[in-house]
């Protein structure tokens, strides 16, 4: 376990091979954003929970990136999930603009910057 007094982040990843627009984008990053937090909530593990409160204390950063397609994007999830991350997978209703269980986005933290960096450092902003 990292100590408390280590930065925290939340990474957002959206495919971009969508087209999805700008509002559809936020949209997905929002969901993502707040599943993340719930699976930590429902989770049980003190670890996560620690890094929810001091990621909460510290401003509640979300950095969010992009992905090119499906691929990547699942890449980044289980990458995450391996070094025991905190990541949660949005699929849309497909009420709108794409197909409904289409994977949209990534979740990945809130976490340790250092370990969110090891799944994510080498994206691009969105």
């Amino acid at each position: 376990m990292l100590a408390a007094r280590s930065d925290y982040k939340q990474v957002i990843a959206v495919r971009t091979d969508l087209d999805m627009g700008k509002g559809k984008i936020a949209a997905q990053a929002a969901h993502a954003s707040v599943e993340a937090v719930f699976l930590i909530l429902d989770s049980g593990r003190d670890e996560w929970r620690l890094w929810l409160r001091e990621w909460r204390r510290s401003g509640q950063k979300k950095v969010v990136v992009r992905v090119s397609g499906e691929k990547e994007l699942m890449e980044v999830y289980e990458k995450a999930l391996r070094i025991g991350l905190p990541a949660v997978i949005i699929a849309d209703a497909g009420l709108t603009q794409i197909p409904p269980g289409t994977r949209t986005a990534v979740a990945v933290g809130p976490g340790p910057t250092p370990l969110i960096d090891q799944v994510t450092g080498g994206l691009k902003l969105l």
